[in-house]
């Protein structure tokens, strides 16, 4: 077994959409990347890597190639997916965490686990999301950010 831990942090801002999770969340502010800024399959990703011991998201998807200019997030999870099961292994479950004030990521979570848990093919019941307020302290308390935090366990196949 060999497990793997992941964080990433997009600051908000306006005219941008608030994806997390492969779910476009209605909200004023959107989250700031290269990429789509999907801050929680960010994090994942880095978990999955991290535990297969290949690096992390910038080794794989730098954030100034232009190939990856406002891409998908969940096609750079497909892509870490490939490289997991490459290297022989296979994701037993993922759990994480979302730190927010706003928006609200309960209301989201089933849909969240049902994207990730396609692009990962895997079932949804292995994948935990929690999501918490940083009771207005900090940069996500002040509303400037989102963090997550994601860990995965794999083995060999």
């Amino acid at each position: 077994m060999r497990i793997g831990v992941g964080f990433d942090v997009h600051c908000l801002v306006e005219g941008r959409k608030c994806i997390i999770g492969g779910v476009n969340i209605p909200h004023s502010l959107g989250l700031l990347g290269h990429s789509d800024a999907d801050v929680l399959t960010h994090a994942i990703c880095d978990a999955l890597l991290g535990a297969a011991g290949l690096g992390d998201i910038g080794t794989y998807f730098p954030d100034n190639d232009t190939a990856f200019k406002n891409i998908d997030s969940q096609i750079l999870l497909g892509r870490v997916r490939d490289e997991i099961v490459k290297a022989g292994f296979q994701i037993e479950n993922i759990d994480s965490v979302v730190m927010a004030e706003k928006p609200k990521i309960n209301p989201h979570r089933a849909e969240m686990k049902k994207i990730l848990a396609k692009t990962l093919g895997i079932d949804e019941t292995r994948i935990g999301i929690k999501a918490t307020t940083t009771e207005k302290l900090g940069f996500t308390g002040r509303e400037e950010g989102i963090a997550a935090q994601a860990v995965a366990l794999l083995t060999f196949r």
